[in-house]
């Protein structure tokens, strides 16, 4: 008997974004087989923010796979580059940042189709968003668009015509505090999730742009924010 399970390829970084992303796709009604990438980030730590997450919310197949993009660097994210820190995310500068990781997003999509292929899933989501500051070329809709379309043509199904492949990004074109509502009203457990570019121990700095914009979107949001910062300089207030 064909099994009647929708499935799907979830691209989960431990991050907000991606476990909200997460948990739309099973409350569409897809079984979620995430797939964390361990690129050779500075900030590891959201590799087992990443499992905590799946094993949370009872995802079927999580895998964590490993490549290096340390040897290209030109990121603060994986060489040894200062991360910025405490700048008003009302006032950060507009272009590319320096924690941009060169074709990241690029190179995740490539890897989560090839998983798609294996598993004969033609829906693949993506925690990618535009609307909060970021100012990363691949969280764009038209990034999107484009990698639909050419996982449309550089894949098996494309040939023999089983399927046609779908790039979810749910929260693209969703503010932060939209985002976090969204995900509270699915069950998110936020204080399994890290979003820091720069923790301490296992401890967010508070004070990069990562934190900064996540913090402001609980406080837009008005929900009491569970992340744990370091020092007292770097509290994060919410409304009540």
């Amino acid at each position: 008997m064909p099994s009647t399970e929708k499935p799907a390829i979830v691209l989960l970084s431990g991050g907000l974004d991606s476990t909200t992303t997460l948990a739309v796709a099973q409350r569409d009604g897809f079984v979620a087989h995430a797939l964390t990438i361990s690129y050779g980030q500075r900030q590891h730590i959201e590799i087992e923010a990443a499992r905590r997450v799946a094993k949370a919310m009872g995802v079927k197949n999580h895998r964590v796979i490993e490549i290096d993009l340390r040897v290209f660097g030109q990121s603060a994210l994986t060489a040894d580059i200062p991360v910025p820190k405490d700048r008003n995310p009302d006032e950060l500068p507009t272009g590319v940042p320096i924690t941009y990781v060169p074709a990241r997003n690029t190179i995740f999509l490539a890897y989560a189709l090839a998983y798609a292929e294996v598993m004969r899933s033609f829906d693949i989501f993506v925690g990618v968003n535009a609307v909060d500051y970021s100012g990363y070329p691949d969280c764009r809709p038209e990034f999107v668009e484009a990698f639909a379309r050419l996982a449309n043509l550089a894949t098996r199904a494309s040939v023999d015509g089983s399927g046609q492949f779908k790039i979810h990004a749910p929260l693209v074109k969703m503010s932060k505090a939209q985002i976090i509502s969204l995900g509270i009203k699915l069950g998110v457990d936020y204080a399994l999730t890290h979003s820091c570019y720069d923790p301490v121990g296992e401890l967010a700095c508070g004070r990069c742009d990562a934190c900064q914009l996540r913090r402001q979107g609980f406080v837009a949001a008005a929900v009491k924010d569970p992340t744990r910062y370091a020092g007292p300089s770097a509290k994060g207030e919410t409304k009540k």
